[in-house]
């Protein structure tokens, strides 16, 4: 149970919506800012795959751990401390005189965003009630959008603009003043809740879940550039035992009466799994998209940043307005439809995106993307406002803290892994024929992907249309 609280209020809203696109607006300053990196820190292709990778990495380890201390500790103190957090990475990341430093501030950031964001809906959940919290959702469904569009456009424009000499080191330093206006205020408008009874960190499943991400993502960083040696051959074999050791863990503490990170017996949902399907191929997919669309039009088609960042300006702003509309849709039509449609559409959009690179090629310019994006951006938010209640269906009130914690998790995990186990196919391609032919190679495998979900979603329909108490239909 939360300690009572007062409403927000519109200034505590604002400031809390200000939080969460902190870390949703760094990813996408930071895929416009890439080329900048290369020439200025002289970074690898596979270096550029960790500086967004391990931030996501670091995300996915933290979330729960985040979600947990919040509620025993003050959502609006683990707020505070994680945007205090995020405020001195980001002033590490914009000082960072080589790509060592990058990467150990970008997990910082990582570790930062995953305090801010778990206490965020968590807050708006306890505070607000009726038309009030219903209103604060959508905002915070749509949010996405708006954080896409800011990051593209201003990370590219700051980082074009080289204010002071600074070049891509503004897109960070541009997150310290901002953090330190949400930290002056958030000790007047934003309301402290907690738990009344505290909930307990599974402290070895997030070391197992960290040890996995890492397994998964250094050898399929490194492994192409390095030759595959046997440390990292050594790290994919450790994979099979640190998943049966993480599930006996999980098992125990389940005997026990405990929460552990990845609860066994909600694994066996069905409506749990298809989302972690969802999870796994859409949003690796998507992330492992942003990375090679930035590289492919900055570095391959010379574009400069603003010119990238302007680039996606139409997925934005799709994106925004059906994230709006699809609370609607899903009221009006079953959620199955819904998710279908936005496959449908997005792989309109991915081939489209093919045909046009196939065809105009290193011509390709901002506004010959448009239709494309505009199709990838309307379908990808009708996916994503269908993930979490596919995956929450048959999970009941008691275990809805546990199940929203294993979706976000494994998102972001998702996310994380996605520029390091895609983009060394997109890598692989480009040393072989060249940036047009690694981008539309990229998007043929992501159009499998979604052809593959869409396979499951349909199966999926199908099996919860024989049981009465849930289903897609």
């Amino acid at each position: 149970m939360n300690s009572s609280a007062v409403s927000p209020g519109r200034a505590g809203l604002l400031l809390l919506l200000t939080g969460q696109m902190l870390p949703l607006i760094d990813t996408s300053i930071t895929n416009v800012a890439l080329d900048a990196i290369t020439r200025s820190l002289r970074a690898t292709p596979t270096q550029l795959e960790l500086i967004v990778a391990l931030y996501g990495v670091a995300f996915a380890v933290c979330l729960a751990m985040g979600s947990k201390l919040g509620d025993n500790l003050g959502r609006r103190r683990l707020f505070m401390w994680g945007v205090a957090l995020f405020g001195i990475a980001s002033l590490l990341c914009g000082m960072a005189n080589s790509i060592g430093e990058l990467l150990a501030a970008r997990i910082l950031q990582g570790a930062g965003a995953a305090l801010i964001v778990p206490q965020i809906l968590a807050t708006l959940h306890v505070t607000l009630k009726g038309a009030a919290h219903a209103r604060a959702i959508s905002l915070y469904g749509g949010i996405g959008g708006i954080a896409f569009i800011v990051g593209q456009m201003g990370g590219g424009w700051l980082v074009s603009a080289d204010i002071a000499g600074l070049g891509w080191r503004n897109a960070f330093f541009i997150n310290v003043p901002i953090c330190l206006l949400v930290l002056a205020f958030s000790v007047r408008y934003v309301p402290e809740t907690r738990r009344e009874t505290p909930s307990r960190i599974d402290w070895s499943g997030t070391l197992y879940l960290a040890l996995i991400l890492c397994c998964l993502l250094f050898p399929m960083a490194l492994g192409p550039e390095m030759r595959w040696p046997w440390p990292l051959r050594a790290m994919l074999l450790a994979l099979a035992p640190l998943f049966y050791l993480m599930r006996a863990s999980a098992l125990k503490k389940q005997r026990r009466g405990e929460q552990p990170l990845l609860p066994p017996r909600l694994l066996k949902l069905a409506s749990l799994r298809f989302g972690i399907a969802i999870a796994l191929l859409f949003f690796s997919a998507w992330s492992g998209f942003m990375f090679c669309m930035a590289l492919t039009m900055q570095t391959g088609l010379g574009m400069a940043p603003w010119q990238s960042g302007n680039s996606f300006i139409a997925l934005g702003v799709s994106y925004f307005i059906s994230a709006l509309y699809a609370p609607r849709l899903i009221a009006r039509y079953s959620i199955g439809r819904i998710l279908l449609t936005g496959l449908g559409v997005q792989l309109c959009g991915l081939i489209l995106l093919i045909a046009t690179f196939w065809y105009v090629g290193l011509n390709t310019g901002t506004l010959t993307l448009v239709p494309a994006t505009l199709l990838v951006g309307y379908g990808q938010a009708l996916i994503v406002n269908s993930f979490y209640r596919i995956g929450m269906r048959d999970i009941g009130p008691n275990d809805a803290g546990a199940g929203s914690a294993i979706l976000s998790t494994l998102l972001q995990s998702a996310l994380g892994l996605g520029p390091a186990l895609l983009g060394s196919v997109f890598l692989a391609l480009n040393r072989h024929g060249g940036y047009i032919i690694a981008i539309t190679g990229f998007l043929t495998l992501e159009v499998v992907m979604m052809l593959a979900l869409a396979a499951a979603a349909i199966g999926f329909r199908h099996h919860l249309g024989r049981c009465p108490a849930a289903g897609l239909s």
